[in-house]
């Protein structure tokens, strides 16, 4: 993959929550929301605060979503992470 963010951006891939609850009943696919937090795969020279694989929390509609590889990534706005989970 060839992407490298421009401006306050980033690069992001979906972490994939648990499919079962603590209880173990299983989620359908249909019922669970999309996750508020990804590993962090590009990072544009303008940004210092995120670095290359952090992993950031971002708000629910945050982002562009875009297709490479046939894999879906999400573009985030600096001022979109909410924070970085260390």
């Amino acid at each position: 993959m060839n992407f490298q963010p421009l401006g306050k951006r980033i690069l992001v891939e979906r972490v994939e929550e648990t499919k079962t609850t603590a209880s173990g009943i299983i989620i359908p696919d249909n019922a669970k929301e999309k996750p508020l937090s990804g590993k962090t795969l590009a990072v544009s020279s303008e940004v210092e605060c995120v670095k290359t694989g952090d992993t950031v929390v971002f708000g629910k509609y945050a982002g562009t979503e875009i297709t490479l590889d046939a894999k879906q990534y999400l573009v985030l706005n600096l001022d979109d992470v909410l924070g970085v989970i260390k």
